[in-house]
């Protein structure tokens, strides 16, 4: 689990919108940690709940790890780390959440898919995970809020990717751009700093819209606040991908 380093939030707070803007972009200042604008894009990006609190609207103070919505055929998907759902119990998905509220509802998790790696041995090769979702009146989390599509097999840092997600200090996610590099043969790095606790699960996405990327992995994401790991994604995250879209 990244670790709970005291988070300076009124320093990101105070962050420019010019400096959230750069980093939407792509091409602006690389490593720089801002508050994320609410955006289509941004509200696809939400944080898992206990679910009992995420029903009783308990929301503030109480988010656990981060995912994000990726595309399946039935529209009802989400990845994360995981460590974020091996043995964690009862989950509730909230996309775009924000100072407390659920903009786009809270979406109980249905059925986890962990991979065999995580699941039989806790090996940190292996941390990625989805989960599928209830619908909410017929419709799916996707066709609320969209999805990213998920992408494996891709060069480690290629392009440079934006990492947003929920710091357990903050109400609010943050987001940064920054070229991934090659850990080892099957783990990637990304220097952003602040990424705390909380932060686990935070989808790594192209310039394409592309999740290339789930923060986690060595050390379950990073020991530190300012560089943070994910899984080289493969062909076991294909295959779990695959799994999870199908049965979904």
């Amino acid at each position: 689990m990244k670790r709970n380093a005291l988070f300076a939030a009124l320093v990101m707070l105070a962050v420019t919108s010019a400096s959230e803007a750069a980093a939407d972009g792509g091409p602006g200042p690389l490593g720089v940690t801002a508050v994320a604008a609410a955006t289509a894009q941004t509200a696809r990006v939400g944080a898992l709940f206990a679910a009992a609190d995420a029903d009783a609207g308990r929301l503030a103070g109480t988010h656990v790890c981060t995912a994000s919505v990726v595309h399946s055929p039935h529209r009802d998907l989400i990845a994360t780390a995981a460590h974020c759902l091996g043995g964690a119990g009862e989950l509730s998905f909230v996309p775009g959440y924000r100072d407390g509220e659920a903009p786009y509802g809270s979406w109980r998790v249905e059925r986890v898919f962990l991979p065999d790696g995580w699941a039989q041995g806790q090996d940190e090769d292996s941390d990625v995970a989805f989960a599928v979702l209830d619908d909410r009146d017929g419709e799916g989390v996707e066709d609320v809020v969209g999805g990213n599509r998920f992408a494996t097999r891709t060069t480690t840092g290629a392009t440079a990717v934006t990492v947003t997600g929920y710091p357990d200090e903050l109400e609010v996610p943050i987001r940064c751009t920054n070229r991934p590099a090659a850990h080892n043969a099957t783990q990637q790095r990304i220097d952003c700093p602040d990424f705390t606790g909380g932060t686990s699960g935070s989808p790594w996405v192209n310039g394409d819209g592309d999740v290339v990327g789930v923060l986690g992995g060595h050390e379950q994401g990073g020991a530190t606040a300012d560089t943070s790991y994910s899984v080289v994604l493969g062909s076991e995250a294909a295959e779990l991908y695959r799994e999870a879209a199908s049965d979904s």
